[in-house]
């Protein structure tokens, strides 16, 4: 593996799995939380075109990397360099319990009462998954999936 996606659900595994390829093999990692959002409350995202910027840098920046996120859209703007995309397709139910045991996630917010304060909110959005028609939805996923031309694993 040289250059991995990685899609799913929130909750799914998908950072722990990136970082796992990080440490195993030296690829860098790339969070698409870090660049979806707009900074402020509530969150908004950013500008694709802005996001769009930002993933061929790191793209071009190293030749051997995970980019790991639920966006759909982004991921597809990095899928004609990959390699590999891994789309972890795990139950909601799943994903919901993995987001109740995430530990503290700092570089997302500022304190752990913020995080367990964003948690309801979160979980509905994680039970929404099968229904959403947006980029994070299963159903963009799958077409990720399905329209990606390299080696491709589902895990479910």
């Amino acid at each position: 593996m040289r250059r991995v996606l990685v899609v799913g659900n929130s909750g799914s595994g998908k950072t722990t799995y990136a970082r796992r390829l990080h440490a195993q093999h030296g690829l860098a990692h790339l969070d698409l939380d870090a660049l979806a959002w707009l900074p402020g409350t509530p969150p908004e995202r950013r500008p694709l075109e802005e996001s769009r910027a930002d993933v061929e840098a790191f793209v071009r920046a190293h030749p051997a990397w995970v980019i790991e996120g639920c966006y759909a859209d982004l991921l597809a703007m990095a899928a004609p360099h990959a390699d590999d995309l891994v789309y972890l397709d795990l139950p909601v139910a799943a994903c919901v319990e993995n987001a109740r045991q995430r530990p503290f996630e700092p570089h997302k917010y500022e304190t752990p009462q913020a995080q367990d304060a964003n948690l309801p909110m979160l979980l509905d959005w994680i039970a929404g998954y099968e229904t959403r028609d947006d980029a994070c939805g299963a159903a963009a996923h799958r077409a990720l999936y399905d329209g990606f031309e390299g080696a491709k694993q589902r895990i479910t």
